[in-house]
């Protein structure tokens, strides 16, 4: 596997910002409250309360948590992680409602870091006793003693504990009259609502609350390696619930750690959603085809492909840290070094802005190009709450411009009789339909050939409306379910029940 030195910048997909640089957020200030044990919920409290400060200063919220963890003592970042980890997770998905319930409870903003202590502390409250992570004292207390043990933020001890009992006094009137409130019934920022209700009129509902759930783990089965089938039964006898949803995939029933996953670390599955394993099975790679990754980090797609296929293969990524990333899932998967076994397999990585093509391209056209390009990320915000609350609505627009310019530069790359797919993680028609029809008008010879089209996210079962969650955009996209609930035009499209997240696909073939 060999890589370029040439680099330049391009909007990478998880930007709160598109066209600009990663936020690196502030570094870590190490504040620790030497009363509180590292297994404590008190010092869970303390740190998530950091990571949420940090999202809404403009970091991601891992590079958040990351930069948390970094300023603990080995130990003590060890015992708090995983409790860390869900309290700020949870409180991203609760962040509408409460900040609403802070504005009713408080008259006068109190200073960040106490209103995110106290943020964090709804977002264990607001759950019924019964399904509570926590028993509602036990967060109480907690959350005063965590207030207490910091000098700068021990004048609020009252108030605090004033906020929190008196939630927990009034908590059925005051969560019913916050569902008249769209933001805090909904949990996403006013303006998105407002896209997915305009977008989507007959399924936003569904869409909305599919994004307050927890994505399933999901595995891509390694081809080369194993059958579903033969996989499937290596975990039940390792006592792992899980089923088949798509050709490659497998969901487990119960997340677990990727070290405990039979045959993760030897390559034999990798975790990739439902949704986004539709991408390399689209591709049609045959053995012997030039192909480009364009946008490629951490490489999942790029992997999936090499599975399918003993293809060339250019994984091209803008930053060098993420495309560090790609490398290392070609080495789990045993694909980062020539084989004279598959003398037509070759994968490299190149770091380089698949905008701007002179940097990095060689002068070969390629068979076929996956473009799947930076965008809002809005389809996967069940797993990364941050999301929502990181974007803008002039960032919708801003993105759709960075799309055309990438997928304009790709174009002149593909062979004649060559293919180009389209993708986005995206729920907004700008960054799907709309594009793919600007592509189809501004390029006379790009012929749109079949694809899935618009993958709207699904939670466990699919929302009423379009019932595999496919919603049909014209007649590049007709296809029909056939009685085993499959697409039979589609049929790498995810099952029913397939528990995605969204997605937008287009495929172009160059006369």
């Amino acid at each position: 596997m060999t890589s370029s030195s040439s680099r330049r910048s391009a909007a990478p997909s998880r930007n709160p910002r598109p066209g600009a640089q990663a936020h690196k957020p502030r570094a870590a200030t190490g504040r620790q409250a030497v009363h509180l044990a590292p297994d404590s919920l008190g010092f869970a409290l303390d740190q998530a309360a950091q990571a949420v400060g940090a999202v809404r200063a403009g970091a991601a919220l891992p590079a958040a948590l990351t930069s948390v963890f970094a300023a603990l003592p080995a130990d003590s970042a060890t015992l708090a992680r995983g409790a860390v980890q869900d309290i700020a997770y949870r409180t991203m998905r609760r962040l509408g409602l409460v900040d609403w319930l802070l504005r009713q409870r408080v008259s006068k903003a109190p200073p960040q870091p106490v209103a995110n202590l106290m943020a964090c502390a709804l977002a264990l409250l607001v759950d019924d006793a019964a399904k509570a992570a926590y028993a509602p004292f036990t967060v109480v207390d907690q959350a005063v003693r965590t207030v207490g043990a910091h000098r700068e933020m021990a004048f609020a001890k009252g108030l605090v504990n004033a906020v929190l009992r008196g939630f927990l006094r009034e908590r059925e009137a005051l969560l019913a009259a916050a569902r008249a409130d769209e933001v805090a019934h909904w949990n996403y920022p006013q303006w998105w609502i407002d896209a997915t209700r305009a977008a989507w009129p007959g399924e936003w509902q569904a869409i909305l609350a599919a994004g307050n759930t927890h994505g399933p783990l999901t595995l891509r089965v390694n081809a080369r390696r194993t059958t579903v089938t033969d996989y499937l039964v290596r975990l039940q006898a390792a006592n792992i619930d899980a089923v088949q949803i798509g050709d490659h995939a497998v969901r487990l029933a119960a997340p677990l750690p990727v070290d405990r996953i039979p045959g993760f670390m030897a390559g034999d599955v990798s975790v990739q959603d439902a949704g986004a394993q539709v991408a390399a099975q689209r591709m049609g790679v045959r053995d012997g085809m030039r192909v480009l990754d364009a946008c490629a980090a951490p490489g999942g797609k790029s992997g999936h492909l090499l599975e399918l296929a003993d293809i060339d293969l250019i994984a091209l990524e803008s930053d060098a840290a993420r495309a560090a990333r790609i490398g290392e899932n070609f080495e789990r998967l045993g694909f980062a070094q020539d084989d004279p076994a598959h003398p037509l397999r070759r994968a490299q990585v190149v770091i380089g802005d698949a905008g701007e093509t002179a940097a990095w391209y060689d002068g070969q056209p390629f068979d076929r190009i996956l473009a799947d390009v930076p965008c809002s990320a809005s389809g996967i915000v069940r797993r990364h709450p941050d999301i929502r609350w990181l974007r803008r609505q002039g960032d919708i627009a801003a993105l759709a411009r960075e799309q055309r310019r990438i997928v304009a530069a790709l174009w002149p790359l593909l062979k004649p009789g060559g293919e180009l797919l389209y993708v986005t993680c995206s729920i907004f028609p700008e960054e799907g339909e709309a594009a793919a029809r600007w592509f189809e008008s501004s390029y006379p010879d790009a012929v749109r050939l079949d694809a899935p089209g618009q993958l709207l996210p699904t939670a466990g079962h699919a929302p009423s409306g379009e019932a595999d969650g496919e919603v049909d955009n014209g007649a590049a996209n007709k296809a029909q379910p056939d009685a085993a609930g499959n697409d039979a035009d589609n049929a790498d499209v995810p099952r029913r029940t397939a528990d995605h997240d969204g997605f937008f696909y287009a495929r172009f073939q160059k006369r």
